[in-house]
């Protein structure tokens, strides 16, 4: 079915990805997973190509695009040619990148925006504690006041591009008694006494994320890397967690639709028993469920893009976005490895690897426990 959502510049855009994907990326995907982590310089080549700074204004050096239809179409790209890309990446343009925007001070916006735009300032966030999981209202990271600085204990895991940020987001508790209504946003930077980093953890996905456990040993953090306000970083986070689920969704259907459209093309050339695999009746009628059920949820996801591009979609279509299109992707990515029989399961194809990256969709930006959760509330249940 035609998508409606996108126009011309948008998929001129897309063609402008698709060239940076095939020059910059692909041909290094290899030596990414080898090493564990996305090297800077494809970093630097995003940004100068102006992918980074999609929802920065102009006057620190992003494309402000105002439109979250470009931020999507770089997601659908970079996803389409792995999982750890289009996380790794998002989380910088699109899940940093409206903090940095709505809620920072001028001062913070010139210190910070130029190199996050230009790759060369990395960006993650930290709210996942090893004992809270999805649970940021009960965070144990604090940040006690030390004259006008705040002193910072704790510490963060899972934290994508944890390894190599610059910069780091980070949610700590500074007023203990107001629960999450006590919760402060912090940016850590590189080098500051006290902010270490722990192993790149041993995933069995996506390892060329580099994902890593953070930690926090009194590093004191000036007034002036405050983001927002005292005590509303709770509120801060549930405004945008919106849009990183939206984000988490456009990522998990477009690594499903193209590991999808590659196991087509398996099946077409595979040959078992004198014919190509793909015409033995259920392995057709498999092959027709995936597709329908692809095609469906996006014709749902897109008018989640439309809707956040209207500044329409709401909190609950956005949990709904996130866990059914992370059940979409891993039933289809599982059919299409049984489609591949033994080869399936082998690391040197890139289903098996799709496989194990998938996984971690049903978990993170919320796990799909919790949006259910969500949508049930909404159900009045």
């Amino acid at each position: 079915m035609r998508r409606t959502i996108y126009g011309e510049d948008h998929e001129a855009f897309r063609d402008s990805v698709r060239q940076f994907v095939i020059r910059s990326v692909a041909p290094r995907a290899e030596e990414f997973i080898e090493r564990r982590l996305i090297d800077r310089e494809v970093w630097r080549e995003a940004g100068r190509q102006g992918f980074l700074g999609l929802e920065v204004p102009e006057e620190y050096d992003g494309a402000a695009a105002g439109d979250y239809r470009f931020n999507a179409v770089l997601i659908e790209e970079l996803a389409g040619v792995g999982m750890a890309l289009a996380s790794s990446f998002g989380i910088h343009f699109d899940v940093v990148a409206p903090y940095l925007v709505d809620l920072t001070t001028d001062e913070q916006k010139k210190r910070w925006l130029p190199p996050f735009c230009s790759g060369e300032l990395i960006t993650a966030i930290g709210m996942t504690e090893p004992g809270g999981g999805s649970d940021l209202a009960a965070l144990r990271t604090t940040a006690v006041r030390d004259g006008s600085d705040w002193i910072i204990d704790g510490s963060k895991t899972f934290i994508t591009n944890g390894y190599q940020a610059g910069l780091v987001v980070v949610a700590a508790r500074t007023s203990p008694e107001k629960r999450a209504k006590g919760i402060t946003l912090f940016a850590v930077e590189e080098g500051m006494p006290g902010f270490h980093r722990g192993r790149k953890l041993d995933k069995i996905g996506q390892p060329e994320a580099d994902t890593a456990e953070l930690f926090f040993e009194g590093v004191r953090v000036p007034a002036a890397n405050v983001i927002g306000e005292v005590d509303r970083g709770f509120v801060a986070m549930m405004e945008r967690l919106p849009q990183e689920r939206l984000g988490s969704a456009v990522t998990n259907l477009a690594h499903a639709a193209a590991v999808l459209a590659e196991t087509l093309s398996y099946v077409k050339e595979r040959r078992a028993f004198g014919q190509a695999i793909g015409s033995f009746q259920y392995n057709k009628f498999t092959l027709a469920d995936l597709v329908t059920k692809v095609e469906v949820t996006r014709a749902y996801v897109d008018q989640c893009v439309a809707a956040h591009a209207g500044g329409e979609l709401t909190a609950v279509d956005a949990a709904k976005a996130k866990m059914w299109t992370a059940e979409v992707q891993n039933q289809v990515i599982d059919a299409c490895v049984q489609l591949y029989g033994g080869y399936g399961y082998m690391k040197e194809y890139r289903v098996a690897r799709a496989w194990a990256d998938a996984r971690v969709t049903r978990i993170w930006a919320g796990s799909n426990e919790i949006m259910r959760e969500i949508v049930g509330r909404d159900l009045g249940l």
